[in-house]
Order: C-alpha cells, then sequence, then structure tokens
C-alpha cells in the first residue's frame, strides 16, 4: 500500500511545529529576575523591614533572594510575608559577600505574592552601612 503526501501538508506541519517551539522559548524568557525592594542596613541596627513594591501582579513571584552590596553581610534569619500564605521563615541563612546573593526560595504554591521581608543581620568588618534587595522571579 502506498501513501501519498503532499508536499504542502509537510510543510504546515514543520511551520506549525516551529511556530510551537518558538513560542515555549519566548514563555521561557519571560522568566527573569527583579528588584521588588532594597533598603540600606546600618551596622548599629540588627534587623530591618522592607515592604514590597509595585501593584499585586509586580509582587507576584515564582522565587525570592537577597542580594547585598557595600559589605559582607550575616543574615541570621529571613522572614518572608505572603499575602494569603503563612510566613516563610529561613534561619542560619549564612554570609552574603558584598555583590553576592543568597540561594533561591521558592513561592509557596506556583506563585506567591510577596508583601514584605523581614531581616535579622550582622554587617561584618568596618563597613557602616550596606544595601540589601530583595529579588523577585516572575
Amino acid at each position: 500500500m502506498k501513501i501519498k503526501i503532499n508536499n504542502r501538508t509537510v510543510f504546515s506541519v514543520v511551520a506549525a511545529s516551529a511556530l510551537l517551539l518558538g513560542a515555549m522559548g519566548s514563555a521561557r524568557a519571560a522568566d527573569q529576575w527583579f528588584v521588588m525592594g532594597e533598603q540600606a542596613l546600618n551596622s548599629a541596627d540588627s534587623s530591618a523591614e522592607i515592604k514590597s513594591q509595585g501593584g499585586r501582579w509586580k509582587k507576584d513571584v515564582k522565587q525570592v533572594r537577597l542580594s547585598v552590596e557595600g559589605a559582607d553581610v550575616q543574615i541570621l534569619k529571613v522572614v518572608l510575608g505572603w499575602d494569603n500564605r503563612p510566613d516563610t521563615t529561613l534561619n542560619a541563612v549564612g554570609t552574603v559577600k558584598a555583590g553576592g546573593q543568597t540561594a533561591p526560595t521558592d513561592a509557596p504554591g506556583r506563585k506567591g505574592r510577596l508583601t514584605w521581608t523581614k531581616i535579622q543581620y550582622k554587617i561584618l568588618g568596618k563597613a557602616p552601612t550596606a544595601t540589601v534587595k530583595i529579588m523577585g522571579l516572575d
């Protein structure tokens, strides 16, 4: 039994597959880290609370991580305050070098709306201040 395949049919199947793969690639490209909030840390203080910036959709993230600039910071405890979800507490996060960042923490569920972050910290060395940024993955 011989089967005839039209060249147009083959072309349309190949074109549809390419479009589908292109759409999947662009969906992955949308996943990027952005700053949700930042605050200067003072060596005289031992804790800080940072409110997440932006509207409802800007706060809706898959993962969260902290970024530190200006000095090495020992992070003792982090509490992530989620809207309509239990808070997430991270103990003994460790030392983050200046210009470094923590490992990402997953949001509860597929996505969560982060409203605030509380940090207990200690600035290492003689630096009087450092800056911490709350980064979200969309």
